[in-house]
């Protein structure tokens, strides 16, 4: 005998979605409405306009670095060292500020955070064993190591070849309705509960997508001094020896660009708006 009434026990929650959200209920496609918006900087409103990177600034910057270098091999003597300057971090903390909150320019300092190291690739001579014993042969090889850097400077704000654009705050402001409600048992029924409802809530948020500046490397300058600390002479040989670490004193210098996408005037002015 069969059993007419067997439902599925799905069929007992029928609120039950897959998707979180019913898009096909929802969403609505149509035609939506645009009008024309003026551009953020004010000063261009009438200027044919290009978005493009605009130069902030071009900075010189000087760090100074020690490290301990180790080598894998006896070094009889360094041959060369080639080295690479490498920027992984260059942030300009640009404050969220009105134009009308800009403080004096020479009192105004954004800071400039750069993290980055020093590429070297070492190549020294090692010396290895010669038969006759009279003379000191040797193998070429070469040591890459990365010297880090961590470091923080401040741009003025009168030093900016073009004022940069400051982020705009997203603002979000929350707002209720008042509602009376019954207090329920143990309470006079003339009295009431007078706030507002919990069980809504109620927003108007913002959101503004700022340009970020960025950095480009244009050059830079690196004084150093390899000194050996424990160099050992060989036993036969008065003059010569071998050593397995270096400590080096570095002065880098390097150029920096600070660029931001800006919408910038290129000259030919638009006809008046009526409007």
């Amino acid at each position: 005998m069969t059993n007419d009434h067997h439902h599925d026990h799905h069929d007992h929650h029928p609120t039950h979605k897959r998707n979180c959200v019913d898009v096909d209920v929802s969403a609505n496609i149509g035609e939506c409405e645009s009008v024309r918006v003026r551009p953020y900087t004010a000063d261009i409103t009438r200027h044919l306009t290009i978005s493009a990177p605009a130069v902030l600034a071009e900075r010189r910057v000087t760090t100074n670095l020690v490290a301990e270098i180790h080598f894998p091999d006896p070094v009889l003597e360094i041959k060369d060292i080639k080295k690479r300057v490498q920027i992984v971090q260059c942030s300009l903390m640009l404050p969220a500020l009105a134009p009308d909150q800009y403080p004096p320019e020479d009192d105004f300092l954004v800071p400039l955070f750069l993290k980055g190291f020093v590429r070297k690739n070492i190549q020294y001579a090692t010396p290895c064993h010669h038969p006759s014993g009279k003379c000191v042969a040797s193998d070429l090889r070469s040591l890459t190591v990365n010297i880090p850097f961590h470091c923080t400077t401040t741009i003025p704000l009168g030093e900016f070849i073009i004022e940069p654009e400051f982020p705009r705050v997203s603002p979000r402001t929350e707002f209720d309705f008042f509602r009376a409600q019954d207090l329920g048992h143990g309470f006079p029924e003339k009295d009431q509960l007078l706030s507002s409802d919990l069980s809504q809530f109620h927003q108007v948020s913002s959101q503004f997508y700022n340009h970020l500046p960025f950095c480009e490397l244009v050059s830079h300058n690196i004084t150093e001094w390899d000194e050996a600390i424990d160099r050992k002479k060989h036993e036969h040989d008065t003059f010569e020896g071998t050593f397995y670490t270096v400590v080096e004193k570095m002065s880098l210098q390097f150029t920096i660009r600070v660029l931001q996408n800006q919408q910038i005037p290129i000259g030919k002015l638009l006809p008046c708006d009526n409007d």
